[in-house]
């Protein structure tokens, strides 16, 4: 499925609740090892939670604050795209991990 979404899309950014090293890193491996990266055929950007305490809020609050609300995750598209920003309407897509 990853190198599927890598070959029909500009830009893959991953999304998770934890800190560095987890799928993010593994995505950035795969697609490496396939050299996907060498051909220079998608960009990648990870995104995970801060490496420091978090204080107890809300779920939005608390996604706000570690940078992985809707508002931070176009912040992000746009600064990989900044040819097409986009705004948090027009966000379409999104792949989904299978359960």
């Amino acid at each position: 499925m990853i190198l599927d979404l890598a070959a029909s899309h500009e830009v893959l950014i991953t999304l998770e609740e934890g800190s560095r090293g987890g799928f993010g890193a593994m995505v950035l491996h795969l697609l490496s090892e396939r050299g996907v990266l060498d051909a220079m055929r998608v960009r990648v950007r990870t995104m995970t939670l801060p490496d420091a305490y978090q204080d107890h809020d809300t779920p939005d609050r608390m996604y706000a604050e570690a940078g992985l609300d809707a508002a931070a995750i176009v912040a992000k598209v746009n600064e990989v795209l900044p040819e097409r920003k986009a705004r948090t309407s027009n966000v379409v897509s999104v792949a989904r991990r299978q359960r």
